[in-house]
């Protein structure tokens, strides 16, 4: 996946404190329930009770995950009436989650691929 020129950091040292932060998040994204909520907000915004009934998660768990992401400006959060929405951080949330993706299917195919060769 090829990177705007503003973006290249692969050539760059990572400092101790960038580590740091770079651990952080990757922490939170080492959860699956918040994958799935991350996968879930691929589409569109939503709100804390359907991306719990979508996850399978309680409102409470929902809740929890979701400050866990908006404090990592992972995503964002608009006040709509009494709901509040739910949004990715921006499109590099969607670029990053399709790497991993990629990643994960290129060197674990999914069983179904791998049949003998007949």
């Amino acid at each position: 996946m090829p990177q705007p020129a503003e973006h290249s950091t692969a050539a760059r040292s990572l400092g101790a404190n960038e580590a740091a932060d770079l651990a952080e998040t990757l922490k939170a994204l080492a959860s699956p329930a918040r994958l799935r909520l991350l996968t879930e907000l691929l589409a569109a915004e939503r709100t804390v009770e359907s991306l719990a009934a979508s996850a399978e998660l309680s409102l409470s768990a929902t809740s929890h995950h979701l400050r866990i992401l908006r404090s990592l400006r992972l995503v964002r959060g608009r006040r709509g009436g009494r709901h509040i929405y739910y949004a990715l951080h921006d499109h590099h949330m969607a670029d990053l989650l399709a790497a991993i993706r990629h990643h994960q299917e290129h060197v674990h195919p999914p069983a179904a691929l791998d049949l003998p060769a007949a």
